[in-house]
């Protein structure tokens, strides 16, 4: 017997936990792909497990890359507003057989990562807020 395809699982996934839409959970498995080769380029040979902080941090970066600006934005639609959510992605593709973890994996991995404001927004933001010249109100031709 063929194992399911990830799109099927997926469905089943949806279903049984609406908060998060099917875009958020390939968004996720692309960050994990992007955080673990970014951790064969940072010195090691080989793909590996990566931790749930790691996976925050890749998540950040993938994001940034990928949507700029929108990506506050385009979290937000796809349900996703905490790192917390992200752990809820992740273990709601374990639990489906989509990924793997180890003894020590928790959701608790994901609490408390970063704020999204600070993550997805203020990277494009002013460094300093812009002071423009005051301008005098305009006067008629009558007056």
């Amino acid at each position: 017997m063929a194992a399911p395809k990830f799109e099927e699982v997926l469905d089943q996934i949806v279903v049984k936990d609406p908060r998060y839409t099917r875009e958020a959970y390939y968004f996720v498995r692309e960050a994990l792909d992007f955080t673990q080769k970014s951790a064969i380029k940072g010195g090691r040979n080989q793909i590996r497990h990566v931790t749930g902080q790691e996976l925050l941090d890749g998540i950040r970066e993938y994001a940034l890359q990928q949507y700029g600006p929108m990506t506050h934005l385009l979290l937000g639609e796809w349900g996703l507003t905490r790192c917390e959510d992200f752990g809820e992605l992740v273990f709601n593709m374990v639990e489906a057989g989509l990924l793997a973890k180890t003894k020590t994996d928790s959701r608790e991995d994901f609490k408390g990562g970063y704020d999204f404001n600070d993550a997805f927004r203020r990277p494009f933001l002013p460094s300093r807020r812009i002071v423009l010249p005051q301008t005098r109100p305009m006067r008629s031709k009558n007056g």
